[in-house]
């Protein structure tokens, strides 16, 4: 068993799971939306990145480009949420939450794509 494989395993993984804990819920209430999980998603998703930096395969290349766009978008996300509840009270209305929940799901997408990556890689090396 490779150690490095596991723990870049594990931070794929990881990204993806927080990123579906996230966008699970009403898309416009923010009561089902916790910051701290979208705060968290976007540490663990950059330092993904910084597993996938020191990959120089092509199949490095797509799960490196796939976390740069999650995490693009997660910080997007981020940033509109600060926007919409600047004193950190109340919460974003139903329209900045569904823009939010919106804009977190493209990163699901990204993360999917990125953990189809990793383990079809992972199925094709064991053969």
């Amino acid at each position: 068993m490779n150690l490095e494989r596991v723990v870049f395993g594990f931070f794929i993984i990881l990204t993806l799971s927080l990123n579906a804990a996230f966008v699970a819920g009403g898309v416009e209430t923010a009561a089902h939306h916790n910051v701290w999980i979208l705060t968290f998603t976007i540490i663990v998703n950059l330092v993904a990145i910084g597993l996938k930096l020191g990959d120089r395969s092509q199949t490095g290349a797509l799960l490196l480009a796939s976390g740069l766009v999650a995490g693009l978008l997660l910080i997007t996300a981020r940033i509109v949420w600060i926007v919409a509840d600047p004193e950190g009270g109340s919460g974003p209305g139903p329209g900045e939450m569904a823009d939010i929940v919106s804009i977190a799901m493209g990163a699901l997408v990204a993360n999917v794509i990125a953990t189809v990556i990793l383990v079809g890689d992972t199925l094709l090396s064991r053969r």
